[in-house]
């Protein structure tokens, strides 16, 4: 069993004893201090919570009601709802924070707490680390019975997202309308299933073919929506020939598409083809986690624009995205950040602003990728024995290419004339991540295994 405390929130895995998974006391302890600490930021007593479609959801959700409760807090329960749909509630109905129940992409044992500030944004580290500690030294501020809080369901909240992306200036449903758009969802069986199609709808679609719509946590496959777990929806595509495939992952945060040949268009490339498109109508910064391909880059200085790269996590991304005032960021996992929405990953308005590009384009989802440049990612790891000081390798290898240009934003990044690679250590483990990119697949895996061969030599030494 697995249990993780971190600055943004706390997972684990269902099932054993207390400290040991994601349990009810540890669930209870964790959501009392998020309430605690929103106590002493806010004069608000509102707090927004919703949940996955996982099978652990609703036992999840009614512990971190009753605590919320016992802390005096108002709760406005979204039930099944998305990550997006939650981080909008929250400023709408001017709450102190928010909680989110999921576990992203992790397998159905999986279930975590994700905690959101008043504007419906990732709390930042400082916070997180203040959280931790009211956790810790149990230090909770609970109320009398005649001062519990209320609970009040609101279904209403995924119409009202979808309504706000349909204001978008740069999403047309009159020409996904005219573009009558054969489509296959797979939304693995989460609240994906909910709202994707609802979307689609509402966007104008011609015909929708749904594939694990059902939000009843019974994944189908395993949830990260990565090439080799996409199998089935790939067969549909070309079997219903269909225009192109949507896969989400169980909170509706990440977005990859199938295009119409089975073949996927590249989770990487969510963000690039989305932010060309955005480009093209309002000129601007663009920034990514510096883990993502370079391919964003490329299209942002096409645009005139300028490309920054920030620490890996959402919240990383968005205190960048702010400071340089970019129109468009995200992640390389199929994550969009749509600041004239909201600042937070959005799948749905990725969805919106992808089909109404990809119609006015009035080319196939595969000539469309066939115009952005080809880079090739190889991901690995080395991982090294628990008195080895992980700090002390980067800070070797840095001086080893010190006439490289480099970062050290998040452990170290080393660009080379085409290529470049990232070095992250793990917060959780002797575990340095190795990511390279390249124009050429071969390239990318020589860099990784030339830095794995450093590394190891370093470590000898």
């Amino acid at each position: 069993m697995t249990l993780i405390k971190s600055i943004s929130g706390i997972r684990g895995t269902i099932g054993g004893k207390p400290g040991d998974g994601f349990n009810p006391p540890d669930i209870v302890k964790f959501a009392s201090a998020f309430g605690t600490w929103l106590k002493g930021k806010s004069k608000s007593k509102k707090v927004v919570i919703g949940r996955d479609g996982r099978i652990s959801g609703a036992m999840v959700k009614n512990l971190v009601t009753g605590a919320l409760q016992a802390a005096g807090l108002n709760v406005v329960d979204l039930d099944l709802s998305t990550t997006p749909t939650v981080e909008i509630a929250v400023p709408e109905e001017k709450a102190a924070g928010g909680i989110i129940i999921t576990a992203s992409h992790n397998p159905k044992e999986w279930n975590a707490l994700k905690l959101l500030n008043e504007r419906g944004e990732f709390i930042s580290a400082k916070d997180g680390e203040e959280v931790l500690s009211i956790a810790a030294r149990e230090t909770f501020d609970f109320v009398g019975v005649n001062h519990l809080g209320t609970v009040e369901r609101n279904d209403s909240y995924i119409d009202r997202h979808i309504e706000k992306i349909l204001k978008i200036p740069l999403v047309d449903t009159n020409v996904i309308r005219e573009r009558k758009f054969n489509i296959v969802v797979d939304c693995v069986n989460s609240t994906g299933g909910i709202a994707v199609p609802r979307l689609l709808q509402s966007l104008g679609v011609a015909n929708i073919i749904k594939m694990y719509c059902e939000p009843d946590g019974k994944f189908p496959h395993n949830p990260e929506p990565l090439p080799e777990n996409l199998y089935e929806i790939s067969k549909t595509v070309k079997k219903q020939k269909a225009d192109l495939g949507i896969v989400v992952d169980p909170d509706v945060d990440r977005l990859c598409f199938v295009m119409d040949d089975g073949s996927m268009f590249g989770e990487e490339y969510t963000l690039v083809a989305i932010a060309d498109y955005v480009l093209q109508h309002k000129k601007g910064n663009t920034v990514s986690n510096l883990s993502s391909t370079r391919a964003l880059r490329d299209i942002t200085e096409k645009h005139k624009g300028r490309y920054f790269g920030a620490a890996v996590g959402e919240v990383n991304v968005v205190e960048k995205m702010k400071e340089v005032k970019a129109v468009i960021g995200g992640e390389g996992n199929g994550g969009v950040i749509y600041p004239e929405l909201h600042y937070g990953r959005d799948a749905l308005a990725g969805i919106a602003l992808f089909l109404t590009f990809l119609a006015k384009s009035k080319k196939s989802i595969s000539l469309m990728r066939a115009q952005y440049p080809n880079y090739f990612m190889s991901k690995n790891k080395v991982v090294l024995s628990p008195e080895i000081n992980v700090d002390e390798v980067l800070a070797k290898m840095r001086e080893k290419y010190k006439n490289n240009p480099h970062t050290t934003v998040d452990g170290l990044k080393i660009d080379f004339e085409e290529n470049w690679v990232h070095l992250r250590k793990s917060n959780t483990e002797p575990v340095i991540r190795i990511y390279a990119e390249s124009p050429h697949a071969s390239t990318a895996e020589n860099i990784a295994k030339k830095i794995m061969r450093d590394i190891k030599e370093l470590v000898k030494t």
